[in-house]
């Protein structure tokens, strides 16, 4: 096939000999690119105004199949290496990407003052669990008493709540999905976007070779039925059946002002122009 009939998504995506991924049969992060891709593709962005930040894990693996400007970053600083590139560059679009390894716990406080700048980033968290890409160690959302390479005999600490720790910080949009549900978390990347501010989609996904076989989860398929069947929209009543199960949807939206345009504003008022 020539690039000339190749279909609309792979404008995004390099064709360089990349492909096949270096991802596990059955891991869902490739789902969740997907996804990302065709928000790219239905919002029509322009791939020469587009970067795309990652740090270091399997998830943040994404950008080096992607073509538009990307920034394969240090551990855990994905946020702040974006932040420079959004204060340096205000009319470029910036996605970050990564796991909840990388972003909640040596990004961890980038993440906190990221969301109280409420800097225009959009920022995908790939939730699977552990650390995939080192080994299966447990990680900040790891449920307790899950099995992991460094707890054994469970874990013994509480899971963040992403969504809440975002809201509390101060992001102006907090969504979950599911890689099981691809078609809402294409429509939940384009939203947050579109959105101006700190936005943020957690996308649960399947890790099947390490935090799925050392729990006995099954394959990736029953994983992803398990995703299925203990997720529920936002919009669904609340029931006893609904009380037990993970939301997905919109889970916070408010409006706040945001942090570059302010700092642009701040370099005009000091340069003795009119803002």
């Amino acid at each position: 096939m020539s690039s000339d009939n190749l279909p609309e998504i792979f404008e995004y995506i390099r064709l360089d000999g990349r492909f096949p991924h270096i991802l596990c049969p059955g891991c869902g992060i490739g789902t969740v690119m997907n996804a990302m891709v065709r928000a790219f593709t239905e919002l029509k962005l322009n791939k020469n105004r587009l970067c795309v930040v990652s740090g270091i894990g399997c998830s943040s693996r994404v950008p080096g199949y992607l073509d538009c400007d990307t920034y394969h970053t240090l551990h855990g600083r994905a946020l702040p290496s974006a932040t420079g590139v959004k204060l340096a560059r205000p009319e470029l679009e910036v996605v970050v990407i990564g796991g909840d390894g990388d972003i909640l716990a040596i990004g961890g406080n980038h993440f906190i003052h990221t969301a109280r700048r409420n800097i225009n980033l959009s920022l995908i968290i790939i939730n699977n669990f552990n650390y995939g890409m080192t080994g299966g160690q447990f990680s900040p959302t790891t449920p307790v008493q899950a099995i992991a390479t460094t707890a054994p005999y469970g874990n013994l600490e509480r899971g963040f709540n992403i969504s809440e720790i975002a809201k509390s910080a101060g992001a102006v949009l907090v969504t979950r999905s599911t890689t099981y549900h691809a078609v809402h978390l294409k429509n939940m990347i384009k939203k947050a976007i579109q959105k101006k501010g700190f936005t943020v989609v957690e996308a649960i996904s399947q890790c099947p070779t390490l935090y799925g076989r050392m729990n006995r989860l099954g394959s990736a398929v029953k994983m992803l039925e398990w995703l299925r069947d203990n997720t529920v929209s936002v919009a669904a009543p609340e029931t006893k059946e609904n009380e037990n199960k993970l939301k997905i949807g919109v889970l916070w939206e408010t409006e706040s002002e945001e942090y570059t345009e302010v700092y642009q504003n701040l370099i005009k008022k000091a340069k003795g122009e009119k803002v």
